[in-house]
């Protein structure tokens, strides 16, 4: 199978059987998803929507969080993995977003950057998500199950792996096509057990392919 004809099977298969995808961080504006984005960071999304609601209602905006402490903010946080260092990058964050921005979340791919706790993948979330443009953001889930299926054959960071998916997937679809890799990767294609039993597109994943070749031989 050709690599296009593989991206091609890939769409197909998830416009078909999972035409809405989603993030599944609970968040009412850009600046609250923001937030969210920064305390996933090797967190779940359950722990982060347990914790923000509290967060958000102490911090309605960033101009509020800008004129606190890193200690209040640890006290909101302090289940969240890594409390002290997203402490110190949620402030920072609000008070570089007051004092350059307006208080407004920017809507391009280098101002976000700028924001501390802020890298490509954050960005790249903040694109697809929160302003709806075509963005590829590539987290563990998405480097592990692209690899997995042979979209991304052997790419070697996650640079690389957004490189080649934005190259094969059409525009329209892009940004959705995060979230199948995300959710496919949270529920079926999983770490340490994937659930092939469960899964539709086995026949254009190498991964599977591979496993099946191993136990003939």
């Amino acid at each position: 199978m050709r690599i296009q004809q593989k991206y091609d099977a890939f769409v197909a298969y998830f416009e078909e059987h999972m035409p809405v995808a989603e993030s599944e961080l609970h968040y009412e504006s850009p600046y609250q998803l923001l937030v969210a984005v920064i305390l996933s960071a090797q967190c779940t999304d359950k722990r982060v929507n347990m914790t923000t609601p509290a967060l958000f209602g102490r911090f309605p905006t960033a101009q509020d969080m800008a004129a606190s402490t890193v200690e209040e903010i640890h006290t909101y946080i302090r289940s969240i993995s890594y409390p002290n260092n997203k402490a110190k990058n949620l402030l920072g964050m609000a008070q570089t977003l007051v004092r350059d921005f307006g208080g407004i979340v920017p809507d391009n791919l280098e101002d976000m950057q700028k924001l501390p706790g802020v890298g490509r993948k954050t960005a790249n979330v903040m694109m697809a998500v929160a302003f709806k443009k075509p963005a590829m953001p590539v987290d563990t889930h998405v480097f592990r199950v692209s690899n997995r299926i042979g979209l991304t054959k052997n790419s070697k960071n996650v640079l690389e792996t957004e490189k080649v998916l934005v190259a094969h997937l059409p525009q329209e679809v892009l940004s959705k096509a995060h979230h199948w890799l995300i959710l496919h990767g949270r529920y079926v294609c999983l770490a340490r057990k994937p659930k092939c039993e469960q899964c539709g597109i086995t026949a254009i994943c190498d991964y599977y392919r591979k496993k099946g070749t191993e136990k003939l031989s």
